[in-house]
């Protein structure tokens, strides 16, 4: 069986993973803030091992190699759509599905529990209609675990023997303990899609993510190290341990890190902007801070503040592609980078559908560009989002569809 190189080794807890993909320290978002889990305190950078490049539960330099050449990869398809391109490899046949009759789509959903999760949902639902307007989908049906692992194994089995789905999708609230219902949802001889988060086994029909935290972190320690001189020190800004896309972030960029002589340490701050604020504070009390990294963008701007409330020059900085980093990050000038974990994959799992009631053949596994937004992109992003909330997300991918902008403005959870 092969695991995908995003989870080997990967246990995930649910309350972990209400924080997987990104947060907002938006006030004007309707969502509960995430379980801190962790006192804001050093993960103690000492106890990795002297060679970074050892294998390890949340390094394994074969999947970091893998990820960093993916950075740099041909994509098949359109750059201009780019939730429908994807990195050459193994195909799924689904000629055997291919129909004219309109799918019933089951769809079992980890959570909305995030702006990120919220955002892609809401781009989901106008892919939706989309595709119920071409009769590819007659009706999905959603269920939402809320970051519960048993919840969600029990939409899943409540799908198998009651949906009557013609296609599964998904989108995983943890690794191990969901891989059990993935399978029994493939025994059925069904489509299955999963996507974002994975699970361990190859039974699905298609895997659809980002390339994953190892390019995260490569993207974002390489660009502090260039702006950076050797000895200077970096606070990394950890929102919880034990999630295998978050820790494969920071193993990759510990490790750039330390090939460069950067003086990084990391905290966990449970994504509370006080936490961080009062964490950047101390740090600055001891000295200079050249440099802030992040494993997600929630709490950027609480980070950016508490420099300011500091009267110290602004860091370095990587963020996310959550607007109130942009609107921040060009306020203040700093020099930053917001790497990106690709929102559009929300809408190229319905399109998997439609080219499977198509009989096309898919990736297996299907992994998608993963590109951050420079400083020199940052205001064609900020223009073209304008007038969406804070919580928002820049490369979100959906300005074709219906409802845009207006229905991701209003940010009306369906």
């Amino acid at each position: 069986m092969r695991k995908s190189p995003l989870l080997r080794g990967a246990v995930v807890s649910a309350a972990a993973l209400l924080v997987l993909a990104a947060c907002s320290t938006d006030d004007s978002v309707d969502d509960p803030a995430p379980d801190a889990g962790a006192d804001p305190e050093t993960s103690e950078s000492a106890d990795a091992p002297a060679d970074s490049s050892a294998d390890t539960e949340w390094f394994v330099q074969a999947d970091f190699d893998e990820q960093d050449a993916q950075r740099s990869a041909t994509f098949e398809g359109d750059e201009a759509t780019p939730w429908l391109q994807y990195i050459d490899g193994p195909m799924t046949d689904t000629k055997k599905y291919a129909t004219q009759e309109a799918q019933k789509v089951c769809f079992a959903n980890a959570s909305i529990s995030n702006p990120w999760r919220q955002t892609g949902w809401i781009t989901m639902n106008q892919q939706l209609k989309a595709l119920q307007d071409s009769n590819v989908i007659g009706e999905m049906e959603t269920r939402d675990a809320q970051d519960d692992d048993n919840t969600q194994i029990a939409d899943i089995d409540y799908f198998i023997t009651e949906g009557n789905c013609d296609v599964f999708i998904i989108s995983p609230n943890s690794t191990a303990a969901m891989t059990p219902a993935v399978e029994r949802a493939c025994e059925t001889g069904k489509p299955v899609i999963v996507f974002d988060r994975g699970v361990n086994t190859d039974c699905y029909t298609s895997f659809i993510h980002p390339i994953g935290g190892y390019a995260w972190g490569i993207d974002t320690a390489n660009f502090l190290s260039d702006n950076l001189e050797e000895g200077d020190k970096v606070v990394a800004l950890r929102i919880l341990p034990g999630v295998d896309v978050l820790e494969t972030r920071w193993a990759a960029a510990e490790k750039i890190f330390k090939d460069n002589g950067i003086d990084a340490v990391d905290y966990f701050t449970g994504a509370d902007p006080s936490k961080i604020k009062q964490i950047i504070s101390d740090e600055l009390v001891k000295g200079d801070v050249k440099g802030v990294w992040m494993d997600a963008g929630d709490g950027a701007v609480a980070a950016i503040e508490a420099f300011e409330d500091a009267g110290v020059d602004l860091p370095v900085m990587t963020g996310e592609d959550e607007m109130s980093f942009l609107r921040k990050w060009e306020e203040t000038g700093l020099t930053g980078l917001a790497p990106v974990y690709s929102n559009f994959q929300w809408r190229t799992t319905l399109l998997a559908v439609e080219k499977i009631v198509k009989g096309e053949a898919i990736p297996t596994e299907w992994v998608l560009p993963q590109t951050p937004i420079t400083e020199d992109e940052r205001a064609d992003f900020l223009e073209e989002n304008d007038g969406m909330p804070d919580g928002h997300y820049a490369k979100f991918g959906g300005e074709d569809l219906p409802g845009y902008p207006q229905v991701w403005q209003d940010r009306k959870i369906p």
